[in-house]
Order: structure tokens, then sequence, then C-alpha cells
């Protein structure tokens, strides 16, 4: 059962670091949010990072052979490397990482891959000293957020190119880094004057500590899978304000019906459909010649229900890799032995991430389908064509627009979600990477295509609400929808007409005559408020926390 919140986010407080799992909820604070992120290590927290880097220094002073330690890369780990050198091997590896190339990625998740490689380096498996993780969180609480390039991973030996120019950035080594603070960019060197920071050498097997795993791909998909979560949320709402002006017969979300083909994603759906219609003015049956409503709307529980499983999966996997330990090699401080390895093929976020965009699509798809019959004559039950507000004014032509930008939007949506990571084989370095998860580009194409998912959300809102407006005209007498809606699904109405500065009197519609808005405008407010997780994420919050324990109890 769903029960309403009016309490978007907790208050601010202080995000307690010590390795320990972290989940979307408290990376979302940390990263989007305003908590504080501190150091929360015990005795023996402390005392396992200093035996982990124990054992780096044992294996120097034995002249043992360790990867990347006392070896070149990657294709050149035949490659011996003198004791005395192994602290400048570490050096030069930020040096030669430093290709990325494009665009800067958003600092959101250049944020996220710092917090996730600081709580996974506490660990202690990894082999450095705790004083460079704790540089990781100085940035992060100073807001201090290196530019880094959207292209230069592969998702294989983890995140290097763009997880070194953090490196550099905190460690003031090996060419120049861009820093943002707020609205400024500086240098490094900077940055760290400000911070009161010196730049500091690395020591044998510092550099791969930072460099090697699969946090930055874990950052940008956990960044995407919160967005996708929201989305997921605001289609539910959207849905059902659609349902509703479509006068949806209710038999379809009947718990008997779902309790007879029990797929626990379907059983979800139908409830939050069902507990989101119920909640609101009973309406009249509907005349129709039909006797049951088309598949849209009558099957939505079992096309959703795949869907929701499918996120749940994704929101799974996303949080167990942004707490695994993925460098190479990994370090036992208990044993003090080294395991070489592959924990850094990111692989499982490539394959989440495909599925993640083609589960936007999907949503999208269904949605498309809704805003067609709602602006159809012939199957809105007497709604205006293109839920035009004022018919006496022959020449206004309604949401006609707005519905060819929904359609500009969908198809690129289902287009990208068409996957990367089995397409496109790489054979990189040396033929040492010869197989990649793809996890950079996969993740990064999740969060285009969840970008472009808020605009269309922002479209089917609007679509939403003069829907609803003009079913009130008919049945109430009014055009003020609110009061054919439950408290959830009201208090998004009124959260989208803030937003448009609109005031549901009742007696127009959001859009009575075409020139009364500027409907790109009211686009652009719609997005940006889904992005700042704002106004309408307060009215969804309850649907959020709901997919959170289906989350638990099914995953």
């Amino acid at each position: 059962m769903l029960r309403r919140n009016n309490c978007a986010t907790e208050l601010a407080s202080d995000l307690g670091l010590r390795g320990s799992p972290l989940n979307l909820r408290k990376f979302n604070g940390s990263v989007n949010g305003n908590d504080n992120v501190t150091l929360d290590l015990s005795g023996e927290d402390a005392d396992r990072i200093a035996a982990s880097v124990d054992t780096v220094t044992n294996a120097i002073i034995d002249k043992q052979v360790v990867y990347g330690v006392t070896t070149g890369f990657g294709g050149m780990s035949d490659c011996r490397i003198e004791c005395h050198d192994a602290a400048a091997l570490q050096g030069n590896l930020l040096t030669f990482l430093a290709a990325g190339a494009g665009p800067e990625i958003d600092p959101c998740h250049t944020r996220g891959a710092m917090l996730l490689r600081a709580n996974v380096l506490l660990q202690g498996k990894s082999g450095i000293r705790l004083e460079l993780i704790e540089r990781l969180i100085k940035f992060l609480n100073a807001d201090a957020t290196p530019i880094v390039r959207e292209y230069g991973s592969i998702g294989a030996s983890g995140d290097l190119v763009p997880l070194a120019t953090i490196a550099r950035a905190i460690t003031g080594q090996a060419g120049k880094v861009k820093v943002r603070i707020g609205d400024d960019v500086s240098d490094a060197a900077t940055v760290l004057e400000q911070l009161e920071l010196q730049p500091i050498e690395l020591r044998a097997k510092e550099g791969l500590a930072l460099v090697n795993g699969t946090s930055f791909s874990s950052a940008i998909a956990a960044n995407s899978t919160i967005a996708a979560r929201q989305a997921l949320a605001i289609s539910f709402v959207v849905q059902s304000i659609l349902m509703r002006a479509l006068q949806v017969d209710l038999d379809p979300f009947q718990a008997f019906v779902h309790e007879n083909k029990p797929h626990p994603g379907q059983i979800w759906s139908a409830q939050v459909i069902r507990d989101l219609l119920s909640d609101g003015v009973a309406l009249p049956s509907c005349p129709s010649e039909m006797v049951q409503d088309r598949y849209s709307l009558r099957c939505f529980p079992q096309y959703a229900g795949s869907i929701v499983e499918g996120i749940a999966r994704v929101q799974n996997v996303v949080e167990t890799e942004m707490n695994s330990v993925s460098d190479n090699p990994l370090v036992d401080p208990d044993t003090g032995q080294f395991y070489q390895s592959g924990n850094f093929l990111g692989q499982y976020i490539g394959i989440a991430m495909d599925d993640l965009r083609r589960f936007i699509g999907l949503l999208a798809k269904h949605l498309d389908v809704q805003i067609a019959s709602v602006v159809a004559p012939e199957f809105n039950h007497g709604l205006s064509p293109s839920l035009r507000g004022n018919d006496d004014r022959s020449f206004n032509m309604g949401l006609k627009g707005l519905q060819i930008c929904g359609n500009s939007i969908m198809p690129m949506l289902t287009y990208l979600g068409n996957p990367i990571v089995e397409h496109f084989p790489t054979h990189a370095e040396q033929f040492n990477q010869d197989i990649n998860g793809l996890s950079w580009g996969a993740a990064n194409m999740a969060w285009k295509s969840v970008g472009m998912f808020q605009h269309y959300l922002a479209v089917a809102s609007i679509f939403a609400v003069q829907s609803i407006d003009l079913r009130a005209k008919s049945k109430l007498g009014h055009f003020d929808g609110s009061q054919l809606l439950g408290a959830i699904n009201r208090q998004f109405y009124k959260a989208v007409c803030g937003l448009l500065s609109v005031e549901p009197t009742g007696e127009r519609p959001l859009l009575f005559d075409d020139t009364d808005r500027w409907i790109e405008q009211d686009i652009e407010r719609i997005t940006q408020d889904i992005v700042k997780q704002d106004q309408l994420f307060k009215s969804i919050l309850p649907i959020i926390e709901s997919f959170d324990q289906f989350c638990d109890e099914t995953i």
C-alpha cells in the first residue's frame, strides 16, 4: 500500500565511510545532495589498511615479482622493474594514462567515482595509504571536482584513463588537470594550495590502487539507476492520470487477476496502479460497445511488471559492483598474499546498463501509446481532438506540436536500447585486453538515455494534466482535474501546475487557447525539476519507497 510522504529528502547529514557497503540512497545523498563525507574508521579498520601497505612494502624489500609493483603493466608485464623504480612506475602510470578525449562528463559522475573509490580503498585490500584516501574525501567535501573527458575507458582493467585524471588531481602529479570548484575552474596545483595540501609522491602499488577498477563506470551507472527509478515512479503516476482521463476499467488491476499470474513485478505494478486509481473520485463507467479496454490499458501490469523486475535486478547489480574491490592485484592484509586477477572487468555494469536503456525505451513506448489514445477522439471517450482546450476557437490545434515533440524522442530511446557490450569487441593494449566489459560506454549511453527520458516525461506530464482537466469539465462541470485524483496524483498534478505558474481554479484547463502558453518553456521547467529531484520528487517518493521494498523482498 502506498503511503503519502511530503518529505522528498532527508536532512543533510554526515556519511561516515569505513569500507562498508553503500546503497543508492546514501550514494545519492552525498553525490547529488548535501551530505558531508567523513571517515568512520575503527582501530581495526586502520590497522587493516596499514597492513595492506606493509604487504606491498615487504614485497619490494623481498624483491618479489608482483604484477604492477615490480613489473610493467598489461602486455608489458614481462618487463621487470627494479625495486628502486617501483615508486616511479606508479607516477609514470598517471602520466601515460593522461589520454582522455571529448567533452566534460557530468561532475556528478566524477564525484560519485571519488566517493566509491574512497570507500572501496578503505577495505584495506589495495595497498594504499590512508592519506591518499583522505584526499579523495577532502576534494569531495570541498566540491572540488576534476574535469574528466567522456571518452577514454573500455571497462577493462577498470576505468584507467578517467580514474587517472582524479589521481593526478589529488596528488598533483603528472601533467595538468583542471578542477571545478562551484562555478570556477582552476588548475589542480591551485586547488591543492587552496585545500592546504602539497603534491604527494606515490609509493609502490598506489597508482594502480587509484586507477585500476570499475568505480567510475559504477558511479555513472549508479546515477543513471537513481534517475531511472525516479523516472519509473513518474511514469506510473502519469500513466494512472492518463488512465483516469481515459476512464479505464479497474477490473484488470484487481488482486485476483494477478494472483493467478504471480510474477512479482506484475503484482507490484498492479498494486501501485490500483492504489493510485482507487484513491480518487469514482467515475461512472464509460458507455462503449467494447466490453473491455484496449491492451495498453488492460495489460499495463503485465507489460510494466517485467520492466520493474528488470530495473530491480539492475539496481542490485549496480549496488554490488559499486561496493566491490576491483583493482589488481588484490592484497590480503591478513596473509600478506597477492592475488593477480580480473575483478576490474566491467561486464556486470556493461550488461546492466544495456538492459537499463532497453527498459527505459519500453517505458517510453507504452507512454507514447497512451498519449496517442488520449488525443484521438476515436479512443478518448469524448475528449477534444489533440486535447484542445477551447473548442469555440476553430483554429486552436491543442497539443499537436507537443505530441510531435514526444514522437521525436521516443524512437531515439528505443534505438539507444540496443546493446553495445556484445557488438563491439576491442583488442586493446598489445592484445592483453582482448575481452572487455565496455561498461564506460554502456553507462554513459544510459545517462544520455535517462536524460532524454526525463524530457519525454515532461512532455507526458503536460498531456496528463491537460487530459484530466478536460475530463473534469465533462464530469464535474469545471476544469480542476485535481478533483478527480487521489492524494499522490493530486500532489503531482499540483506540482506540475506550480512549476508552470498555473492556479487550478477550475475556470480554464492548463491550455485553453494555443496562444496562452509557451509549451517549450513548460517542458524545460518540468524537466529541470525532474533532474533536480525537487517538487515532483516529493509527490512520487511513496512509489520509490515501495519500489525499494519490492527490491528488498524480491531480489
